[in-house]
């Protein structure tokens, strides 16, 4: 298989990798993704370690499962989250793409670097 170029899987994503990067842009909602990593949390769980009120922390968590990286599920009147590390996958796949990219750069600075101590170190 090819590999894609960032244009491509951006293309092939649609508006979900903006969805997750924009659901992931705030710190409140990086932190619940944090707390869901550990396992499954009543949104009330949730919502405990931060200082708002519970329909704040709703509207985090709406914003999340609208962008597919967090399912609720409703046993009586106990709404438990769970993450939904698929949706992740997309957003992996296009910083994957920049991967090469990144380490070349600092192999490249890295290189720059060392040649310009020398120079200094001849002069």
């Amino acid at each position: 298989m090819a590999k894609q170029t960032a244009e491509q899987i951006t293309t092939k994503a649609g508006g979900r990798l903006d969805a997750v990067f924009a659901a992931l842009a705030d710190p409140t909602r990086r932190a619940i993704v944090e707390q869901l990593s550990r396992g499954e949390a009543t949104v009330g769980t949730v919502a405990a370690p931060h200082d708002m009120a519970l329909p704040s922390i709703s509207k985090h968590v709406k914003v999340l499962e609208r962008a597919g990286l967090v399912r609720r599920r409703v046993e009586g009147r106990e709404h438990w989250l769970h993450l939904a590390p698929e949706r992740f996958a997309t957003a992996v796949e296009w910083f994957a793409h920049y991967q090469a990219f990144w380490s070349g750069s600092v192999d490249r600075l890295a290189q720059l670097v060392s040649e310009l101590q020398e120079e200094r170190n001849e002069t």
